[in-house]
């Protein structure tokens, strides 16, 4: 089951450099996500200035718990980078091969 997770960070002053702390050992953690089958897509979020405010990503995992217990080990979660978290179950669209 595939699902969207739309993650904010935090707004607080120190939430730029927390994100900067944690981003090399997220990044090392959706790789692996990606070499288990579990990584659709994913990229920041950003702000009309181009500054990283936030995380856009689609995970594909059995069911909820599984992917529950994922978050609960994210680096961005266990770092408070991440301080508002919306999951909602997701299906990419697959579309016919073009014609021509």
């Amino acid at each position: 089951m595939q699902f969207l997770i739309l993650a904010r960070d935090g707004t607080d002053a120190a939430a730029p450099l927390r994100r900067q702390h944690a981003r090399a050992a997220h990044l090392a953690a959706v790789a692996r996500l990606q070499h288990q089958g579990h990584f659709v897509i994913g990229g920041a979020i950003l702000d009309a200035a181009g500054a990283m405010i936030g995380s856009a990503v689609i995970l594909e995992f059995a069911d909820r718990a599984a992917l529950d217990a994922y978050l609960q080990t994210d680096p961005y979660v266990t770092e408070q980078v991440w301080q508002q978290i919306e999951v909602q179950p997701f299906r990419v669209a697959q579309l016919p091969p073009p014609t021509l």
